[in-house]
C-alpha cells in the first residue's frame, strides 16, 4: 500500500462538511486521483483508526483563471465521502 500522505491529501473542512459529518457520520477528504476506493478505506482506517462503511468519490475540474492576458488552469482534483459506522468520529479540531 502507498503511504498514507500519499493517498488522502488533507481533510476538507467546510459549511457542507460540517453539515454532513454532524446529520450522516460523513467526512470529505481531498485524495490522489490515481486513489481507488479501497485504498481510501483502508488509508482512512489506518490513520484515524475508526471503521469506515463506504466510500463514494468524485473527480473534479480545476477552475480557469485568468490573470491580465494569461489564462491557466488549477490542477484536477479527487473528492471522497467516507461514511463511518456507528459510534466512530474523527475530531479534526482536537478540542
Amino acid at each position: 500500500m502507498k503511504p498514507l500522505h500519499e493517498i488522502i491529501r488533507k481533510p476538507l473542512i467546510t459549511e457542507k462538511a460540517n453539515l454532513l459529518k454532524d446529520e450522516s457520520q460523513i467526512v470529505t477528504f481531498e485524495v490522489s486521483r490515481v486513489a481507488n476506493k479501497i485504498e481510501i478505506k483502508q488509508a482512512v482506517e489506518k490513520a484515524f483508526d475508526v471503521k469506515v462503511k463506504a466510500v463514494n468519490t468524485i473527480q473534479l475540474r480545476g477552475k480557469v483563471k485568468r490573470v491580465g492576458y494569461n489564462i491557466g488552469q488549477r490542477n484536477n482534483w479527487k473528492k471522497a465521502y467516507v461514511t463511518l459506522e456507528e459510534g466512530h468520529n474523527i475530531d479534526f479540531y482536537g478540542v
